[in-house]
This record gives C-alpha cells, structure tokens and sequence, in this order.
C-alpha cells in the first residue's frame, strides 16, 4: 500500500484526478471502476474541469460501477445511474452505451445478474483503475463487514450503520433501499490499480484497521493489503489515528522522485 497524505480534501481531489488522468491519457481506452458517495464527487468534478479545458476526453473509455441500489429506476434521483449521470457522464464526451453498473431488476436472478457483470468486465479487459471510498464500518463497494474476501459481483443486504449513514441522502418520504448489487472483493482485487480516498475524522477508525489492522472479512478493507497496486489518499483527519505518519511522508517524498522521472504507472 503505498499512503499519501494531504493537508486537506481538495488535495485529495486533485491528486486523484492526477492518478485518473495520466492512466487516460496513456491508455485512452482505459477501464475505469467508478464509485459514488460524496468522497468521489470533488475528484469527478475535478474530471469535468479538465475535459472541459481540452485537457481529458472520455470518448473511448469504459466504466464499471461498483454498485447499485436494488429496487431503484435509473432515472430515480436516488439511483447510482442518476448520480453518474449528474456528476460525471451528463458532462463529459462519454458513451453511456460503455457506461455499466451492477443491475438487478424486478423479477431477475441476482446471482445470474452478478455473473453476467463479471463477464461484462472480463470482456472489456478488466479494470486498469478502481475508484474507491470507505466506509465508518470498513466496507467497500457495498461488500460489508462478513463478505468473503473471495466475493464476486452479488446482492449484498446493508447494515443497519450504513442505511443510518446513507439516511441524510434520503427524504423522509423516500424509499430508502436495504439490498444493493456489488462487485465482490475478489471482483476489485482483480483491477490492475486501485485508488481509494478517504476524508474525514469519521472515516479515521476504519482507515487505521483497514492500514494497519490484520486481512479480516469483518473490515473488507484490509483486503486491499493483498493488492500489489493500491495508493491511499487521505486528508489529516481521516489519517489521524494512523502510527508512523512520518514515515509515510518520507516513503511519498522518494516515490514522487521516481513518479517523477518514470511516471505514475509502471505497466502501462
């Protein structure tokens, strides 16, 4: 794991924009795996930015979300559909046709839907770049504390803390959904890179289990210490329980000499 750590989340932003936007500029027909939440908004909008400057075009890249509510329409304004679209997609040269998340609708199979995305990603050549954030209780994508650390693309029932987190998302009126598509663990190990960011003093617990605690199914986090490609991108506060921070700013001082020189990539 290499560990960045920034003074606060627009610089979080913007190195993760750097990260994306190399990879793009690189590999134009790069697979991208997408995440939602409000941690990613600051990096898309950052996205938007330099595609409108000329500076990043979208048009031959493919992107797989990690996840989407179950019982949800995709012009519902709570659906990940609905928050890619507005975020990102809406205002950038992509083709939405190479745009995928994990769908299940009424009346199909969920286990025929989780294997039918996995094939989806095997065939346009896996992830080159997972995006992703954390949640309070170590979960990513919707895989929560208990997923298989082997777990592919499935349905997932979400816990009481995340359907309290996600709650202010959600109008008292609204129907707040209890069971989401996901990719597995397995299925964002897979992603030649991964990009997670963190912000907040509320994510500071689950990023010290996630850094420094053992590979446990009950934080689905620490599986990305099995991961050869993975860069951590925090702000203070969500770093603030990590030991040896000295340390991670000298290891990024020498890695940014070699970035430097070589690039950010080195399989690509």
């Amino acid at each position: 794991m290499q560990i960045i750590i920034f003074d606060n989340t627009q610089d979080v932003a913007e190195h993760a924009a750097l990260w994306v936007k190399e990879l793009m500029l690189k590999k134009p027909g790069a697979v991208l795996g997408l995440a939602t939440g409000s941690t990613p908004i600051s990096l898309y909008q950052q996205l938007v930015s330099n595609h409108k400057a000329g500076l990043l075009s979208f048009k031959h890249t493919t992107t797989f979300n990690l996840d989407e509510y179950l019982g949800i329409a995709p012009n519902n304004s709570q659906s990940y559909r609905h928050f890619m679209n507005s975020n990102l997609f809406d205002h950038v040269d992509i083709d939405k046709n190479n745009t995928f998340l994990p769908t299940c609708n009424t009346g199909e199979n969920p286990r025929v839907q989780g294997l039918a995305y996995e094939e989806k990603i095997k065939q346009a050549g896996g992830i080159d770049l997972q995006i992703l954030g954390i949640g309070a209780n170590g979960h990513i994508g919707f895989n929560e504390p208990t997923s298989s650390l082997a777990s592919r693309t499935r349905i997932k029932t979400l816990t009481q803390q995340t359907l309290t987190d996600n709650a202010r998302l959600f109008n008292a009126d609204e129907f707040q959904p209890t069971l989401a598509m996901t990719m597995g663990i397995a299925t964002i190990l897979d992603a030649k890179y991964v990009l997670l960011m963190a912000t907040g003093e509320n994510k500071a617990q689950a990023v010290k289990d996630m850094v420094a605690g053992a590979v446990s199914a009950m934080c689905p986090a620490s599986a990305l210490q099995m991961h050869e490609n993975t860069i951590v991108l925090l702000d203070k506060a969500a770093a603030s329980q990590l030991a040896d921070q000295e340390y991670y700013h000298w290891a990024n001082d020498q890695n940014t000499k070699i970035n430097q020189e070589f690039g950010l990539y080195h399989n690509y």
